[in-house]
């Protein structure tokens, strides 16, 4: 218990310490690198730095315009609705997670393209990638262990065969332990038999 105690009153002061330590600093003017390089010729008879290219008020974009949603590649979706964790899972933007049958560890023919679509993407990237393996909540912990470690070993050798340096693939097993759905359904349970791909 002291321990325990004594843990949070370590946590606490660290906290304290970042937040008084970011909290207290001056921030910085942002100086655009087009406005860096007309620096010199600003002062020496060239543009001012808040007319013509440079940043001013006048050419800000109108409030509303701005949509990060092109670099997800379509309609930015929230990371806790059903749709997104049925694309996503929890793989990493880019990579798609791997569904398996019931008691299966075997990648299902349906699932080749999504194994060559995140080949691809790892022969882009230099980052080790993870392979999660998960399992619905129908029978023991252990043996649900024993066959998330199945998949994510079977999607590692999946990845190997496509060119992927065995190094680069750590694995990992979650059971039952991170469900993605919670209802007792033929959907939460297949949904949850799973390979997520998470870059490192």
């Amino acid at each position: 218990m002291k321990k325990v105690v004594t843990r949070l009153l370590l946590i606490a002061a660290i906290i304290t310490a970042v937040a008084a330590f970011t909290g207290g600093c001056a921030k910085k003017p942002v100086i655009p690198p087009e406005a860096e390089n007309q620096a010199g010729s600003a002062t020496s008879g060239g543009q001012s730095q808040g007319t013509g290219g440079g940043y001013s008020e006048n050419n800000l974009a109108i409030e509303g315009t701005l949509d990060d949603s092109a670099s997800r590649g379509g309609a930015a979706m929230d990371e806790q609705s059903d749709e997104y964790k049925q694309m996503h899972g929890r793989s990493s933007t880019g990579l798609s997670p791997v569904y398996f049958d019931f008691d299966q560890a075997i990648i299902k023919p349906d699932m080749v393209d999504r194994m060559l679509q995140n080949a691809d993407y790892l022969k882009q990237v230099s980052s080790t990638v993870i392979i999660e393996g998960n399992c619905d909540d129908r029978g023991t912990k252990e043996y649900n262990l024993a066959l998330g470690e199945k998949r994510a070993i079977n999607v590692r050798a999946y990845l190997i065969d496509l060119g992927i340096e065995p190094q680069r693939i750590r694995t990992v097993s979650y059971g039952e332990e991170r469900p993605l759905f919670y209802e007792q359904t033929e959907f939460a349970w297949s949904q949850n038999r799973r390979a997520d791909f998470v870059i490192e």
